[in-house]
């Protein structure tokens, strides 16, 4: 194997020319086919369903600045988003009344409404009854100029030396019996927080996707080929973790959906699906989100939230979006997990009790010793 830059933060080969560098896609890019590159690419972005109307963007890196909605502040470290936050306020927060500011934004340097914070609109209501103060303007991107040495250029986009101003954003539907239009104005803000990670964490969650494409069944690479990418999982305690077994992310070397355990095949990667074959899961084009989803998606074995940051590579893998969809906003317990939590869930058959598998605190996840799953899908009574 390749020896790596005695550097903690430099993932380029020993004795390497020029400056550091954590970030190195070419261990893989330059053997992957065109598909398998993109499809690590994408698993790099953000992609919040129905994000527009919130004002996030969309398909773009993860190290990005972070909407906080303000009803989450009190979940949420903010040191966490190294780059960059703004707080989303809707008009019913801020406003007792028209123009009449709530007494907690009063004299609020922690939330001020133009600098880290933006109002939203989002119904024709709240902007007649609750509308923005007289000096208030809508939000805008501007760039800065280097011949005047000031930010005064507008932009539509977020690259580069830029800054946000103004107060709010509209994103206003025609519903109904409203017969107004439409009125969507002001920039995107940022991404959806629970999805954020770091240049460096994002990195390195692509690094190991690339490494369990290379070991999916029928892969067309070889894994003697990538010792820059095995050198790179390995100075980061990524390659031989124990935690893939653990958690089925790889079984008995192959790549594995850590929900049903099946073998992940390298041609369902880029594959589109049919939800023809699956029982119980004929909506589920509208919470995959798109007829054109792959087979295979992101799998994230702990739910992204607001509380902490929970896209990081001992938590990533590739699963079935069926699988996904099934298991929603749950955890994906192995039994080896289950079996520490040790709650066992036990049926009786002629009188005699047979364990049946374990079960998490929650008790909304079963598993038994051969990777059956049951997942309650409403409360119900206990």
């Amino acid at each position: 194997m390749i020896t790596l830059c005695s550097d903690p933060n430099c993932n380029l080969k020993a004795n390497h020319k020029g400056a550091h560098s954590f970030i190195y896609k070419k261990a893989w890019t330059d053997l992957f086919n065109d598909d398998d590159i993109n499809k690590i690419q994408k698993a790099g972005y953000c992609t919040p369903r129905g994000g527009a109307k919130g004002g996030y963007q969309n398909h773009v890196n993860r190290n990005s600045k972070v909407i906080i909605p303000y009803e989450k502040l009190p979940e949420v470290n903010l040191e966490n988003y190294r780059d960059g936050y703004v707080i989303r306020i809707f008009p019913s927060q801020y406003f007792s009344s028209k123009h009449v500011v709530r007494d907690e934004f009063r004299n609020n340097n922690s939330i001020i409404v133009g600098e880290n914070a933006f109002v939203l609109y989002r119904t024709y209501e709240d902007f007649e009854t609750l509308p923005p103060l007289p000096d208030w303007s809508i939000r805008s991107i501007l760039k800065f100029d280097e011949t005047r040495q000031e930010y005064c250029i507008p932009s539509d986009n977020r690259s580069g030396n830029i800054i946000d101003c103004g107060h709010y954003l509209l994103r206003i539907s025609n519903s109904g019996t409203n017969k107004k239009q439409n009125r969507f104005e002001g920039p995107a803000q940022g991404i959806f927080a629970p999805e954020y990670a770091d240049a460096n964490t994002n990195f390195l969650c692509q690094s190991v996707l690339a490494w369990l494409i290379i070991k999916t069944e029928d892969s067309p690479y070889n894994e003697s080929d990538f010792e820059h990418l095995q050198a790179i999982l390995a100075k980061h305690g990524l390659l031989n973790s124990p935690h893939y077994e653990n958690d089925f992310i790889i079984h008995n070397g192959k790549t594995t959906c850590p929900l049903c355990q099946r073998v992940i095949k390298h041609s369902e990667l880029n594959e589109l699906i049919s939800f023809e074959d699956e029982e119980g899961l004929e909506n589920s084009t509208e919470q995959v989100g798109s007829t054109r989803s792959t087979k295979i998606n992101l799998f994230h074995m702990v739910p992204l939230c607001y509380a902490s940051l929970e896209n990081i590579p001992t938590q990533v893998s590739w699963g079935h979006a069926t699988c996904n969809t099934r298991l929603g906003q749950r955890q994906c317990f192995s039994y080896f997990d289950l079996q520490n939590i040790d709650i066992e869930v036990e049926i009786r058959e002629s009188k005699k009790r047979r364990i049946l598998g374990y079960t998490n605190a929650a008790k909304n996840f079963i598993r038994s010793e051969n990777g059956d799953v049951w997942i309650r899908i409403s409360k119900g009574d206990e």
